[in-house]
């Protein structure tokens, strides 16, 4: 995993809207998230994540026969970042493929390059999932000072009422990447993931969704989306509760029962980190055990596509994650996407 150094408090994001510390934790659990600086994108996170995960897997980049990137805040409109970041490990014939999955990017992520390893068409594959969230926001460099503790403010008025108009959703997200390096398991014991369920309600298109840019508006962008803040997104925040903790936790029962576990079997349950307050409530309804959830939303808050690597890696390094365990992951996000997949460590 990799995460830009700009750690920003809860108490940083209220001196650029009328927020607190404790209306964040409260409805979100989150205490602080990390932001890239501007000339950072999302593919330039995941490259970071990508070495660390070739390293730790002891590959060269041209060990890799397909890379898989997930994302919502791709680097460019167009070519997605698969491909870019191919080149900058020196990559020029190697197969990328761009996954706009949103929330549930990684976890279809991991689906299909699972497909692809099963089928035998390709060999070894790299997933990266990354967003970079901080780029949404149309704040000048005097107020990113403010925002990284460089300077104490306070921000313009107009800064500060975009900031209000948006708390909602701004105080949620943050940026970070993680990349899975993925490969064909000849033996077969029993390890390795054993399987995924996938859904698709596009009739929820509208809970989580960006309104302005792309051909539904004529033309794809004008001045007109970015002063009405159609291009920032929208997010139906009880809806979206609603529709998470009622749908996770019957996709994860399903995965279960349809490869033969329980939840009596089930080791760890790594959830997208979303909101805190989704996961506890999905936790509740399975009736699980502290011991059988990982959550890090705390420190990152929503990284959309980049979540589960980075609850994976550091459920990894807590010891939480040991040979043989059974981990379930599941996600839920815009379109609406959601699943859930199981692993044998």
């Amino acid at each position: 995993m990799f995460v830009p150094e700009g750690v920003v408090t809860n108490e940083r994001m209220s001196r650029l809207m009328d927020t607190s510390d404790e209306w964040i934790r409260q409805r979100t659990g989150i205490a602080e998230r990390r932001y890239a600086r501007a000339g950072t994108s999302s593919c330039d996170l995941g490259i970071e994540a990508a070495r660390r995960a070739l390293e730790d897997a002891g590959l060269e980049a041209g060990e890799i026969d397909l890379i898989v990137f997930a994302t919502m805040t791709p680097a460019h409109y167009f070519p997605g970042n698969g491909g870019l970041l191919a080149a900058a490990l020196g990559l020029h014939e190697t197969p990328a493929l761009d996954i706009r999955m949103q929330c549930a990017g990684f976890l279809s992520g991991l689906q299909v390059c699972d497909a692809f390893l099963r089928s035998g068409t390709y060999r070894r594959v790299l997933l990266v999932g990354g967003e970079c969230h901080a780029s949404l926001y149309p704040w000048s460099e005097a107020e990113w000072a403010v925002m990284f503790g460089e300077a104490e403010g306070p921000v313009s008025p107009a800064a500060y009422a975009w900031g209000t108009a948006q708390r909602d959703r701004a105080v949620i997200f943050g940026d970070g990447a993680g990349a899975f390096v993925l490969e064909a398991h000849d033996v077969d014991d029993g390890r390795g993931f054993l399987g995924f369920e996938m859904r698709t309600d596009g009739t929820h298109w509208d809970k989580l969704y960006v309104p302005g840019g792309g051909s539904a508006s004529f033309p794809y962008f004008s001045p007109e989306q970015f002063e009405d803040n159609r291009t920032v997104p929208v997010v139906e925040g009880r809806q979206v509760f609603r529709l998470a903790t009622t749908a996770m936790p019957a996709i994860v029962r399903e995965t279960l029962e349809k490869h033969g576990e329980s939840l009596e079997s089930l080791s760890l349950l790594l959830m997208h980190q979303a909101n805190l307050r989704i996961n506890e409530s999905v936790q509740k309804t399975l009736g699980l055990s502290d011991e059988k959830v990982f959550n890090n939303i705390q420190k990152y808050g929503n990284t959309t596509a980049a979540t589960l690597p980075l609850v994976f890696h550091e459920a990894k390094q807590a010891g939480r994650v040991k040979a043989g365990d059974l981990i379930c992951f599941t996600a839920l996000g815009a379109g609406l996407h959601w699943g859930a997949g199981l692993l044998r460590a």
